[in-house]
């Protein structure tokens, strides 16, 4: 919904209650390292997308073999032109060394840079742990609970929300700017 109260207030774009367009459709990069959580992480944003409109048939899920490798995953999928977003899961955990430290930087700053560069919502969903109990803890929850607390549910909600704000951003007519 794009609303303003009066001509001095700022034009705003928000879609927390937009539903999707029919037919929309999402791409999931999945990280298998960590698939334990991964996996739990996965099945929570895809009850997310259904429960947003989102058919099983119109989701697609890649799974590619680290956090590392979820940026160009993104990219490629999003380079179809068949998706309204991606989502990325991913689980890095700290071990003995900074290795856990390139790989989140390195997935975070490509995940970003795939999302300006193709226009469309592209999720950060790559949990960066101490343990495996924290990285379990954020990947928790059920359907019944609608995943509190779950990270890859909370990506997914992002993107249907970021889907909602660019048709809104993309449908609004230019502003006339005053001298």
């Amino acid at each position: 919904m794009t609303g303003h109260a009066s001509p001095a207030d700022p034009r705003t774009f928000t879609a927390v209650a937009d539903p999707l367009p029919p037919g929309t459709r999402v791409a999931v990069a999945v990280a298998r390292w960590n698939e334990p959580v991964t996996r739990r992480m996965l099945a929570a944003a895809i009850d997310v997308l259904a429960r947003a409109g989102v058919a099983a048939a119109a989701v697609e899920v890649a799974w590619v073999p680290g956090a590392f490798e979820l940026p160009l995953a993104a990219d490629r999928l999003a380079a179809t032109g068949r998706f309204a977003a991606v989502i990325c899961l991913g689980a890095v955990i700290r071990g003995e060394t900074t290795h856990d430290q390139h790989i989140a930087r390195a997935a975070a700053l490509g995940i970003e840079q795939v999302a300006r560069a193709r226009g469309i919502p592209v999720a950060f969903g790559v949990l960066t742990c101490e343990s495996l109990s924290q990285a379990l803890a954020r990947a928790g929850g059920d359907a019944a609970d609608g995943f509190a607390g779950n990270k890859g549910a909370e990506a997914a909600a992002a993107v249907i929300e970021m889907i909602g704000v660019l048709r809104q951003v993309a449908a609004a007519p230019p502003v006339e700017r005053s001298a």
